[in-house]
């Protein structure tokens, strides 16, 4: 099976100057380590939940988080550790982690294949007891809408209009599938569903969702539903058990883009 180890660790970084702080830090951890190419995956993320005059120390406080990656556990486990606890008395004022250093922890990618129909018999048990076997479709399933095919709108019109949280509009539900994301959303009413149809182009959720900018994205369509469907492909890649993202399985993915504000025709509800 393919995979390796990996071992992540997030410093904390409190109050003035983050971004400074957390340059310092890689600086000083790289520099421990010898640099970074003996690693399979070197990745770090800043990741900002601070705010200025913060009304708690919590508050105030942003997170750095580095993961390593590699098909040595002895160049991810403690090793790597002890070198992050080394910053602990000559590293950035403030300094210290969310947790105890840590061994590696292994990790496997899987990805999702087709089987041959011929190998999967399809029974269904009946109230009564019964069973039966259901024949599998003689021929492959085509979506009828696929990729963007919807027309791009031609303009927002004439308004007028007001930004309000895509979420006002739609529900959502997001997961994983090997190493890429799906997101489906449905719409409140059968009005707000055209106007999603025509807004929520291949092109508006990469704006959206910038960490797609460059990802193939596939777009179905189901009216039946007043629904969209939308599958980003790579976005947890290489698979959930070995991706660097803080959100793995891509649960929060929906009501992230139901969080992001949109120009929506005022009369609209």
């Amino acid at each position: 099976m393919l995979g390796g180890y990996r071992n992540t660790t997030t410093m904390v970084l409190t109050g003035l100057d983050i971004e400074q702080k957390a340059e310092h830090a890689i600086t000083l951890l790289t520099g421990l380590l010898g640099g970074t190419g003996q690693f399979g995956e070197f990745d770090v993320r800043l990741l900002r939940f601070d705010h200025p005059d913060a009304p708690t120390n919590e508050q105030a406080t942003a997170h750095l988080r580095v993961t390593v990656k590699d098909t040595d556990e002895r160049k991810v486990g403690r090793a790597f550790s002890d070198v992050i606890w080394e910053l602990a008395l000559g590293g950035y004022a403030g300094f210290h982690t969310t947790g105890p250093p840590t061994g590696a922890s292994a990790f496997g990618v899987y990805w999702p294949t087709l089987v041959p129909a011929a190998l999967v018999t399809q029974t269904v048990h009946l109230p009564d007891g019964r069973t039966e076997i259901v024949r599998h479709h003689e021929s492959p399933y085509r979506s009828p809408a696929r990729s963007g095919a919807a027309p791009e709108p031609a303009g927002p019109g004439g308004g007028p209009f007001r930004d309000v949280p895509l979420g006002r509009l739609c529900g959502a539900r997001s997961g994983d599938k090997g190493g890429n994301a799906n997101v489906g959303l449905w719409a409140t009413s059968p009005r707000a569903y055209a106007w999603l149809r025509g807004y929520l182009t291949v092109g508006r959720l990469r704006e959206l969702l910038t960490e797609a900018a460059d990802l193939q994205i596939d777009r179905y369509e189901l009216p039946n539903l007043l629904a969209l469907n939308f599958v980003i492909h790579g976005l947890l890649a290489p698979g959930v058990s070995a991706t660097t993202r803080p959100d793995a399985q891509a649960k929060g993915l929906g009501e992230y883009l139901r969080s992001r504000l949109v120009p929506v025709p005022a009369d609209l509800q």
